[in-house]
């Protein structure tokens, strides 16, 4: 009997001991969620505006655009997704934009955004380039040495990566050309696939002209060589004897303008 209520007055006590402990953890709960609103609520209250990440692309795109030849539509620029975790201060002032220092604006660059008015963060913005252009296409393929003719090739509009430069734009290239090396069907026509022409030999008689302000003049030469179409070869002026250096223009015709 005795043992009994020994142990019956231990129950007691370890639940009497539980109790304490678990009113204790709810008070300690309780205490630490009210210090918690009374931390962070006022700075929830008076939290910073925060900068739309849609205005940083729109500023890092529209800066690209602006770098780019008045008048040319055909290009799209493309700003990458920003990661929506990012928080920037709204900025007081306009958004400011610029390539990194010692980079210029390729196919793929990264623009630096930045706010300097009432707060003072940048972040990089990678931006792609392309350009919607008209292309020849080869409608069959073609071997090396091959001229080709206006039929031999297709007109296409296509999205190029980059600035769209070195594509055949101008069919009469095919003229004064032939290919340079083997190309499959449906290939796109490079500058570099063709190999313009001989225009000009050594020791023949050219035009040398050149224009300045409106005033053209012409006068006699000798190619002093060879040079095929856009080439810039060595001329000398009969007249003068002087010798200058001159674009093939087209046959025998040099263009000497300075």
């Amino acid at each position: 009997m005795c043992a009994l209520a020994r142990h019956l007055h231990i129950y007691v006590r370890m639940s009497d001991s539980v109790s304490k402990t678990r009113r204790l953890r709810s008070r300690a709960r309780a205490g630490l969620w009210l210090a918690s609103a009374l931390w962070f609520g006022p700075a929830w209250a008076s939290a910073p505006a925060i900068q739309a990440l849609a205005s940083i692309s729109a500023a890092a795109t529209n800066f690209v655009r602006a770098e780019m030849p008045s008048g040319d539509d055909d290009i799209v620029v493309t700003a990458s997704r920003l990661d929506p975790r990012l928080r920037f201060v709204r900025c007081s002032g306009p958004l400011e934009a610029a390539l990194l220092t010692g980079t210029r604006l390729q196919a793929q660059a990264s623009i630096a955004v930045g706010c300097h008015q009432g707060a003072n963060w940048t972040v990089y913005v990678p931006v792609t380039i392309a350009s919607r252009i008209h292309v020849w296409a080869l409608k069959s393929s073609g071997v090396q040495g091959a001229r080709l003719r206006a039929d031999d090739v297709v007109a296409e509009t296509r999205l190029v990566s980059g600035l769209a430069e070195g594509y055949v734009t101008d069919p009469a290239q095919l003229s004064r050309s032939t290919l340079r090396h083997p190309l499959p069907a449906g290939a796109v026509l490079m500058a570099q696939d063709l190999l313009p022409d001989f225009m000009v030999r050594q020791g023949e008689q050219v035009t040398l002209v050149a224009a300045a302000d409106g005033i053209h003049v012409r006068a006699a030469g000798v190619a002093l060589q060879d040079g095929r179409y856009g080439a810039l070869i060595r001329v000398q002026n009969v007249s003068s004897a002087k010798v200058v250096e001159g674009v093939v223009e087209s046959d025998r015709v040099i263009d000497v303008t300075p």
